[in-house]
Parts: C-alpha cells; sequence; structure tokens
C-alpha cells in the first residue's frame, strides 16, 4: 500500500511525523508517528526532504493548534491595526498645562533638515505663526533672529490684523511686593499664563482697564499722576500727555478697531469733586480736549459701563443713570429705576447696545440671592434675565457681607470674591454658569479685567 509522510508542528513547536498507509480498497489507513524536538529539525518550518535538502512548508492547524505566522514563527502577535495600542500623549507645540491629554496612535519622529526651515517663504512663516497661541510668542522670540525680527515686523502684525481673535482672557494684575506681576487666564484653552510686567515703569499705579488689546494704568510718579498704555504681548508701553487737570480722575479706555485709535475718558476726580470738566484723550490727536461738567449727581457707585459709544454711571440723586455721549460730549440722565432691595450693583455692558445690572437682593444673609438685569432703552426699566444659582452663590460669597467684583466683555459676566479667590462666569447668550480654573485672585490686592491679546494693538 502507498505510504504517505507529513510533516506539522503544533502551538508548542513539536513538529510531528506521521506516516499514513492508504488501504485504497477499504478506504482505511493505519497511522503510525514519532515525535522530534523542533531544535532536531530546522527551525521555522524548515524540514528536509528524503533527500535531505531542506524544504520549508506551510503548517497544517490540527488538534486545535494556534495558527503561526507564515514562517513558523511561535507565539506571533496579531498586528492588526485594530489592535495597535492606544498611547495617551499631548499636542506637540503646546505647553503642556494647555490642553488635556487625548489618544492617539504614535508614529515615529519625522525628522526635518534645518535647511528646510531656514527656506520657509516668509508669508508661509507668517501662516504658522499665526497658529501658534499668543502667549507662547515669548518662547518663539528666543528660536532665533529671524522669528524675533518677524514677530515685530509690520507684515506679520497685518497678517495678525486680519484673522480671528484668540478670544476673551482675565487679566490679573498685582504687585508682590514693588515688582508687578500679571497672570492671564486663556478661557478657550482653560489654562494660566504668566507673562512678565517688568518693562513698566517703577510707579504707584493701578489699573485701569483693558480695551481692544491694550491694558491702561494710571498712578502717581512721586506726586505727579500719570496715565500710560501698554500692549503685554509686545512689551511696549508710552506715557500720555498730562491732563488739562491734571487730578486722580475715574478713567475708562476704548479702542477703535476699525479706526486704529483709542481714546481715554475722564469723569469727575476720586475725591468725589464733580466740578471738574469732563476730559477725552484721542490717540490720533496725542492730546486731551475739553468737554461738559458732570451735572452735580450723588453716584452711586465708582463703577462705569461703556456701551454703544455711550458712558453709564449708577446715581442715587437723582436716581437712575447718567449717560455721557462720546459723539456730542454732553452728559444726560435717564430716570431707570433700579430693582428694589438692591444691595450693590455693577453695570457690565454687553455686545449691540446690551448693557446689564448685576446685584445682590435680600436683606438678611439666608434670602440674599445674585440676580442680572438688562435695559430695556425703550421702556427705560431693568428687566431680570437670570439669577445666579444658590449653590454657586454660597461657594463664591460665603458671608453676607462679603464683598465681591463683577465685570463684563462680549456678554461674558465675571464674578470674583475677594476673600474666597475664586471666579465664576456667566454665558449671556448660552445661559451657562461655570468655575474658573485655578484661582482668580493671585493675591489679596489683584486687580482682575477682561483682556484680548492682540499683537496688531498699537500704543499709537
Amino acid at each position: 500500500m502507498p505510504e504517505v509522510t507529513i510533516w506539522t508542528s503544533n502551538d508548542k513547536g513539536i513538529v510531528s511525523l506521521r506516516s499514513h498507509t492508504m488501504d485504497g480498497s477499504a478506504g482505511k489507513s493505519s497511522e503510525s508517528g514519532s515525535i522530534v524536538s523542533s531544535s532536531q529539525s530546522s527551525k521555522n518550518g524548515i524540514l528536509p526532504d528524503d533527500d535531505g535538502c531542506p524544504r520549508q512548508v506551510s503548517p497544517i492547524r490540527i488538534g486545535g493548534s494556534r495558527n503561526t505566522s507564515p514562517m513558523g514563527r511561535v507565539g506571533s502577535r496579531n498586528t492588526s491595526p485594530s489592535r495597535q495600542k492606544v498611547i495617551k500623549t499631548k499636542p506637540r507645540g503646546l505647553d503642556e498645562e494647555t490642553v488635556a491629554t487625548f489618544g492617539k496612535v504614535v508614529h515615529p519622529d519625522v525628522q526635518m533638515e534645518d535647511n528646510i526651515w531656514a527656506m520657509l517663504p516668509e508669508d508661509l512663516l507668517n501662516e504658522i505663526l499665526l497658529r501658534v497661541p499668543p502667549f507662547m510668542i515669548f518662547r518663539l522670540r528666543s528660536v532665533c533672529k529671524r522669528w524675533n525680527s518677524i514677530l515685530q515686523d509690520s507684515s506679520f502684525l497685518k497678517f495678525h490684523s486680519q484673522v480671528p481673535s484668540h478670544g476673551p482672557c482675565l487679566l490679573t494684575f498685582w504687585k508682590n511686593p514693588q515688582t508687578p506681576q500679571c497672570s492671564v487666564f486663556s478661557l478657550p484653552l482653560k489654562a494660566w499664563y504668566r507673562i512678565p510686567f517688568t518693562f513698566l515703569p517703577q510707579w504707584a499705579f493701578w489699573l485701569v482697564g483693558s480695551s481692544g488689546g491694550l491694558v491702561c494704568f494710571s498712578g502717581l510718579d512721586g506726586l505727579t499722576f500719570k496715565t500710560l498704555v501698554c500692549n503685554p504681548l509686545t512689551q511696549t508701553w508710552r506715557t500720555l500727555p498730562s491732563m488739562n487737570y491734571n487730578q486722580q480722575r475715574q478713567l475708562i479706555m476704548v479702542v477703535d478697531r476699525i479706526d486704529h485709535s483709542f481714546k481715554v475718558i475722564a469723569t469727575g476726580d476720586i475725591y468725589g469733586d464733580r466740578s471738574l470738566p469732563t476730559e477725552v484723550y484721542d490717540s490720533k490727536l496725542d492730546r486731551w480736549s475739553l468737554h461738559q461738567i458732570m451735572p452735580a449727581v450723588n453716584l452711586c457707585s465708582s463703577k462705569m459701563a461703556y456701551c454703544d459709544s455711550r458712558l453709564y454711571l449708577e446715581t442715587l440723586s437723582p436716581l437712575g443713570l447718567m449717560v455721557y455721549r462720546l459723539d456730542t460730549g454732553y452728559w444726560e440722565h435717564i430716570p431707570a429705576r433700579f430693582p428694589r432691595s438692591l444691595l450693590d450693583g455693577y453695570l457690565v455692558a454687553g455686545t449691540q447696545k446690551r448693557l446689564f445690572l448685576v446685584g445682590r437682593i435680600g436683606l438678611y444673609s439666608t434670602l440674599q440671592s445674585m440676580r442680572i438685569w438688562e435695559l430695556d432703552h425703550a421702556k427705560i426699566m431693568w428687566v431680570e434675565i437670570s439669577r445666579m444659582p444658590p449653590k454657586h452663590f454660597r461657594a463664591l460669597l460665603r458671608l453676607s457681607a462679603e464683598r465681591f467684583e463683577c465685570f463684563g466683555q462680549d456678554n461674558l459676566i465675571c464674578f470674583t470674591s475677594w476673600n474666597q479667590g475664586k471666579g465664576l462666569l456667566y454665558d449671556v447668550d448660552k445661559k451657562v454658569w461655570s468655575w474658573i480654573a485655578g484661582c482668580a485672585l493671585q493675591s489679596y490686592n489683584s486687580q482682575v479685567c477682561f483682556y484680548e491679546p492682540r499683537f496688531d494693538a498699537s500704543i499709537y
């Protein structure tokens, strides 16, 4: 009877030699086998022929044995893309505290030659740098002289003026103990950044506000009252000319993005003397101009809000709002009565002529609540639009007499607590309350305002 010899291997690396004798008439077969260690035969499935020459055979799957690779590799793994290991990593080029980690398959780094980067066209390099978070500009300046010069070049600033804004940020300013310190919280990136403020002079100054990428300060240089404007990203600043009545005044700065200019409005002085005329500084004229004296009123708060070319202040007598029109240079009174039991109110400017009033309601601590109203210009009345959730109110202000600050920009309203060191943000359009990651107040004497980082904001 013909005899067939079959070489097979199982999952334990054992090669079996089996002989089958076929009975052609009955269709039966008899089997006899011997086991040979894989170390005694050729490795990787190379087995000898009858003539002693090696030959490669394909493994035969019998007895539930594991299918190995075509080369007979023992214990090989399935390396299909669906079973590749996913490793937690962070986006390249961003600070490690900027964004949260996410999963992606790691590929080998592609090394680029230095001459490729050196030969990049200037317009392409501008496009790349515009997509980098603005707060990392201080690191990029130290890469090479070319990058340092491009970031201060007029063509780069022109490119930057045409791209959308990075988004609103919170700027916290304080002195520790005499050196100016500044931290910026990026709302889009949910991260804090430290900006060096050592370029400013050593005055006793305080934060006035921010608009269009510029930050305004005022203070005393010795006994002289001065006002300065700076751009924290470009590290440039300048002192404004002295006012006609150079006293400590309530100031507010407004930037005109289309006209590439800014104005600073000075009302009465900080000691309550309303007999001083209103003065307005125009950066295009580089001088202060005198305007109407604000009528004799009893101001409710020194906080001001600028909305739709108008400056608003709260008054108790007569009750309502004092409005300064920048286009005409005159003051007028709006008899908008405040809500009953209002303990402390802040005026907050929104977009598209929207003006908000934020304050606490209730005479007793257990009944107090924080509410937001919007001014109905047609009916000249305040309409309630939202209330702070009680759990947020108790976490922000644990004591009934605890002080807080409130300011806004682009329909975003921020609440900060002086004692608790917390920050709460409210989106008027989305009607969403959210806590600010980290501490909004870096120090007890910190001053906070909204800030929009822009390289193209000029101090002239």
